[in-house]
């Protein structure tokens, strides 16, 4: 099966997770799931991150993360990067910590985002290593459930506004949702082409605006392409359409072939209109 494909963009919501090489385990000690939090902080700070929720089981871990500037990859290796290096050197070891790539899944914030926290937060009770999601000390439950302090860069507010604007009731009425959410069937049962859980049309909206790339850490930052203004955008800057045309062209994100569809036009008159921009040059 091939590889899913990275896909980034601004306000994409992922459901990340990344297991222990050989899956063995990437946390031996308190101290080790207190370093990683501590880097994810790190990297909420420099890359503009927001978590919503995670937990640190003993060799994967789940974060459900949003990227404002569309920068996934780059914090990412950030995060797993510095992870490796205080672990080997913690531990005295060398070599990989975690096991190949990790796996990113865009999450419809709409929809899926309270079913997909309530996941992650239950993962120890159904892996039977606590009893409730509160035993549970290396996730985001206690916090957002009011049982202890959320750090600075942990998002609750998010969640809780879900069920009510008095914050007293919000936190009585999640704490009854994860309760409720044990026996629910698994949301990886609800992932569709390796990559989305949302609607149907949410999935076809996304990849309908998204410039699809390899993997973003795979190859040099010079040469990445970042996801391209929509069309609709410069059809509604510019009330010419053929200035429309050669902006959204000039841009680099769209293609003739592309540009032609959108604006209905046969690929000789959109042709004319390009190569005549540059004529007058």
């Amino acid at each position: 099966m091939a590889r899913p494909l990275r896909l980034e963009f601004s306000g994409a919501l992922y459901h990340i997770t990344s297991r222990g090489d050989r899956r063995e385990d990437i946390y031996l000690t308190d101290n080790d799931r207190n370093a990683f939090l501590k880097i994810l902080g790190e990297v909420c700070e420099r890359y503009n991150w927001i978590v919503h929720a995670y937990c640190l089981m003993d060799n994967h871990y789940h974060i459900l993360i949003e990227t404002p500037d569309g920068n996934l990859a780059r914090g990412m290796r950030h995060l797993n990067g510095v992870y490796t290096q205080y672990f080997n050197r913690a531990h005295k070891r060398v070599g990989h910590v975690y096991q190949g790539r990790y796996k990113a899944i865009i999450i419809q914030k709409e929809t899926y985002l309270l079913e997909v926290a309530r996941y992650i937060v239950l993962n120890p009770v159904r892996a039977l290593m606590v009893r409730t999601a509160n035993d549970w000390h290396w996730s985001s439950y206690r916090a957002t459930s009011g049982h202890s302090r959320a750090p600075e860069w942990l998002n609750i507010n998010r969640i809780i506004a879900h069920f009510s604007k008095d914050q007293s009731t919000a936190i009585d009425r999640y704490r009854r949702f994860v309760a409720e959410g044990k026996n629910q069937p698994s949301i990886w049962e609800q992932v569709r082409n390796q990559v989305y859980i949302g609607d149907p049309d949410y999935i076809e909206q996304i990849q309908a605006k998204i410039t699809i790339e390899p993997d973003l850490g795979e190859i040099p930052e010079r040469q990445r392409r970042p996801v391209p203004i929509s069309i609709e955008y410069y059809a509604r800057k510019y009330k010419d359409r053929d200035r429309a045309i050669r902006a959204a062209y000039q841009s680099g994100g769209y293609s003739m072939k592309d540009l032609g569809i959108y604006f209905d036009l046969h690929y000789s008159s959109f042709s004319r209109i390009i190569n005549g921009k540059y004529a007058a040059k």
